[in-house]
């Protein structure tokens, strides 16, 4: 099936972002350290255009740390400034304003205005509440909890302008969709999770099979995606009259995904990256 989710309010949120980027210093842009490309939008690429920029890899605790490492290097051959953010590392903290201090020197007139960015669900409420050292967003483990612009005063120069987490009105890049929907950026009522949870498991068996057998407990795993995700149902109770409840058994495997029960998972490397289109 096909991918997609763009709730009304996230139209809203793309104008909003559009007019509040005429008065920003600088963007922070967070992207998921588990699927960097599949979760960087490419709206947000043309609506930031040269404003300086900063990219955060969130997650990077869930996210496969030799990937990871892949990715910080691609990120440095494309001249991107990244960070990791590990919510319980504070290292990043000092760093960020670290940053933020040295590129966007005092003003005389307001305090530097920093636009944070991101899709849903990436973890842009945690990071402020973090750096005001205070609960100030709503933190949830679901997409599309912030659904309005706010501004937080970091100090008396430094203003955070938070925004709503947006997708693109059409995911055209399918698979890097049903990367997003593995690791929660689509809300599950818009998605098939049977679908997606037999994606996932035939990915997962692919690039970390181990991991599949340790968790549950599987000696070898089925060549056809149908069955291993049917062998994970049964190993978890996912049972319905006459066999197993894919739908049940798919939103198990996500939950353990998403969770960071299986493990340290990146759902995409550089090499996954598709070609650009020919103009």
């Amino acid at each position: 099936m096909a991918i997609g989710w763009y709730p009304g309010h996230m139209h809203k949120a793309r104008n909003g972002i559009t007019q509040a980027l005429r008065g920003v210093d600088a963007v922070l842009e967070l992207v998921d350290a588990r699927l960097p490309y599949a979760s960087e939008n490419p709206l947000l690429q043309r609506l930031i255009g040269a404003t300086l920029r900063l990219r955060l890899l969130t997650k990077a605790d869930l996210a496969d740390p030799a990937v990871t490492a892949e990715w910080q290097a691609y990120h440095a051959e494309q001249n991107i400034h990244t960070l990791l953010m590990d919510k319980d590392d504070p290292k990043v903290l000092r760093q960020l304003l670290h940053f933020l201090g040295t590129a966007l020197p005092p003003r005389q007139s307001r305090p530097n205005r920093v636009l944070i960015v991101g899709i849903p669900n990436v973890g842009k409420s945690t990071l402020i509440n973090l750096l005001a050292q205070r609960k100030v967003a709503k933190v949830g483990n679901e997409p599309a909890v912030t659904k309005a612009q706010q501004e937080i005063r970091l100090s008396d120069n430094l203003v955070l302008l938070d925004t709503p987490g947006i997708l693109w009105p059409k995911l055209e890049d399918q698979e890097a969709a049903y990367r997003l929907a593995a690791s929660g950026a689509i809300r599950n009522t818009a998605i098939d999770l049977a679908d997606v949870g037999l994606v996932t498991a035939a990915f997962l068996a692919r690039r970390y099979p181990e991991v599949l057998r340790e968790r549950y407990g599987l000696t070898a795993l089925a060549a056809e995606a149908v069955q291993l995700l049917e062998d994970i149902g049964r190993r978890r109770g996912c049972l319905v009259r006459g066999g197993v409840d894919l739908t049940k058994a798919g939103d198990t495997l996500l939950q353990d995904l998403r969770s960071g029960k299986l493990g340290r998972i990146s759902l995409e490397t550089p090499a996954d990256i598709p070609p650009p289109t020919p103009p």
